[in-house]
């Protein structure tokens, strides 16, 4: 995997949760880091249970930074069955203020380059809690899911943010992590929209310049 070789332990938890390989952080057993420089290895020790449906997917778990479906062998791995959640409140406005600036100042690896991608959680009170980084968008977000549940943080509690474009797969993702509402900070495309709203994941895009605009569940005309 191409990624920003920081919090590789939140990585490994994070991808094993937001892609079904585990069902639970239980189903974990051991995660050993090795390397250095350019190359890590995580050997990860899992469930039975857990092993048989990962040779079930099939899926060739090489991939890049990129489109996040990498490997996969089926349109039934791109798109998956999921359980929808139970809908979760709208955040208040308050929590919406400021948000990009308060990112902008713990985005601490992203000021040397200017790219890095972050997800971020958010608390009930505003207050953003967690962040993780990463050069490919999918691995933030996974970081992210993974730090939450070594922490055993409440994704119902409060919200999580992406500052990328809005992917299905990030959709999938933070339904999988069980998230009540995900924020974006650019335009979702119209399929992650549908998605979400079948699923009744929260969707909020926070534009540069104007309020925030709610794309799932469905705006009442």
């Amino acid at each position: 995997m191409m990624m920003s070789p920081e919090h590789l332990e939140d990585f490994v938890r994070g991808f094993s949760l937001s892609n079904g390989f585990v069902g639970s952080v239980d189903e974990l057993y051991d995660i050993r880091i090795s390397g250095s420089g350019e190359s890590f290895q995580a050997d990860v020790e899992i469930s039975n249970r857990a092993l048989w449906a990962l040779k079930r997917s099939r899926r060739q778990l090489a991939g890049t930074s990129g489109c996040g479906i990498c490997g996969v062998e089926a349109i039934e791995q791109a798109l998956p069955q999921l359980t929808a959640l139970s809908p979760a409140p709208i955040p208040n406005a308050a929590s919406f203020k400021d948000l990009r600036h308060k990112i902008s100042t713990v985005q601490h690896a992203a000021r040397p380059s200017g790219a890095l991608h972050a997800a971020l959680y958010v608390a009930a009170n505003g207050d953003i809690s967690l962040c993780r980084e990463d050069i490919g968008r999918h691995n933030a977000l996974d970081k992210l899911i993974g730090a939450m549940s070594r922490s055993a943080t409440d994704p119902r509690a409060g919200f999580a943010v992406v500052t990328s474009r809005c992917s299905l797969e990030l959709i999938q993702k933070a339904v999988r992590a069980r998230f009540g509402t995900l924020v974006s900070l650019s335009a979702p495309t119209a399929l992650t929209v549908q998605w979400a709203r079948r699923l009744n994941l929260n969707l909020i895009h926070i534009p540069h310049h104007s309020a925030p605009r709610l794309y799932s569940p469905a705006p009442i005309l």
